[in-house]
């Protein structure tokens, strides 16, 4: 190779006799290594896809409520407490691991609806928005159906009495 060729090639310093009217700048060489988005580790609680998952379920056309029966008495009684917010993972069970999570959701569903019909849109609905939302890979979606809402039953959470 000619001087001239192994002076311009970037991973070669100039030689030390070159002329040097051309200035070069220093190396830049990244510290740590890699890309640092990727540095470092993010862990997810089991509530935070709880939540996620909770909100995805309900978003579904049939979905009346989450939770068993007791669960959603419990649940009045607590948001009727001045300060109490309403319960967004109930009736959801979360296991999280460091790549992967398995859900468990506790579903009641309006009468007339196909419950498979309804299942399959909330396991679609759910799997979208926790992978979308944590990266995790959501590995199973089990719904329990703990009952049906009928057209003349009454609220198991009845409106407040203050608006």
């Amino acid at each position: 190779m000619t001087e001239t060729t192994q002076r311009d090639r970037p991973d070669n310093p100039p030689d030390k006799g070159s002329s040097g009217d051309e200035t070069r700048k220093p190396s830049m060489r990244k510290r740590g290594g890699g890309d640092p988005g990727s540095r470092g580790r993010t862990t997810i609680a089991d509530g935070v896809v709880e939540k996620i998952a909770g909100l995805a379920a309900r978003d579904v056309l049939g979905v009346h409520a989450m939770g068993s029966g007791l669960s959603r008495t419990f649940g009045a009684v607590r948001d009727r407490v001045p300060g109490g917010a309403k319960s967004v993972s109930r009736g959801v069970k979360a296991e999280v691991g460091e790549v992967q999570t398995a859900l468990d959701l506790e579903i009641v569903v309006e009468y007339g609806v196909s419950i498979a019909d309804v299942a399959r849109a909330v396991r679609e609905n759910v799997v979208s928005a926790v992978e979308r939302m944590t990266g995790l890979e959501v590995v199973e979606v089990n719904i329990a159906v703990s009952d049906v809402k009928l057209p003349d039953e009454e609220e198991d959470e009845p409106e407040p009495r203050l608006q």
